[in-house]
């Protein structure tokens, strides 16, 4: 994930090296995929402990990584500007929209890494849910394409799973996606590489964002995501 300053007006300024926010936050998206069936959601064995005390914290970072923990807000925001959809706008296929998510202060955990030399960011969330991670899975691989529209502006959501092996969770995939658009200036793009995984009822998401042509740091988000997922098995 990039960005020597990644800043949003939904998460506002949490570091100087957090910038990626404001580049985002006017964009509008719409998504495109057809809806299909959803099983119901079998029940998942509770995970003990608090989300924020399992985030896998600065030790789990590669040195020159500075972390900062979110507050609920500036983790709504970050996480929005992470999907590319906004929770609550209205996309096409309406299937595909993000619901706004409720207020729960136990129930989701965030941290960000930034390194400002390499340009990069990993961002961890914790999260309690009550579905199999395999809805989810669902859920992604019928919106393979998605448009958002927010007020004069759209910008077009391309996401494609790919498999993730050895990970000690009790199911894992991965994302990339793409989010282009009028966004931020013509021509700007957004590259997003997620590692997800559940064990019982936490789901770790992990994911690093890069702007235009910067490579991604998929080795520190790997290293990130195995601590994550080790931390929540711990418990």
């Amino acid at each position: 994930m990039m960005v020597p300053e990644v800043a949003s007006r939904r998460w506002g300024r949490v570091s100087g090296a957090l910038m990626l926010g404001a580049l985002l936050s006017a964009c509008g998206s719409t998504v495109a995929g057809q809806p299909g069936p959803i099983r119901s959601a079998t029940s998942v064995r509770h995970v003990a402990g608090e989300l924020a005390a399992m985030l896998p914290g600065p030790a789990a970072f590669p040195p020159g990584y500075t972390i900062v923990v979110l507050s609920q807000d500036q983790a709504r925001g970050a996480l929005d500007d992470l999907r590319g959809v906004p929770a609550g706008t209205p996309v096409e296929p309406e299937s595909c929209g993000v619901p706004a998510a409720a207020s729960d202060p136990g129930g989701t955990a965030v941290e960000v890494g930034s390194d400002d030399e390499a340009r990069a960011t990993v961002t961890v969330e914790l999260v309690r849910t009550g579905e199999p991670l395999a809805l989810l899975r669902e859920r992604v691989g019928r919106c393979a394409l998605v448009r958002v529209r927010q007020g004069p502006l759209t910008s077009t959501v391309v996401t494609t799973i790919e498999a993730l092996g050895g990970v000690a969770a009790d199911s894992a995939f991965a994302v990339r996606r793409t989010v282009s658009g009028t966004a931020g200036g013509p021509g700007l793009m957004r590259s997003m590489h997620t590692r997800l995984a559940q064990v019982g009822d936490v789901r770790i998401n992990a994911t690093t964002l890069t702007f235009g042509d910067d490579r991604a740091d998929t080795a520190a988000l790997d290293r990130v995501f195995r601590a994550a997922v080790d931390g929540v098995r711990q418990g």
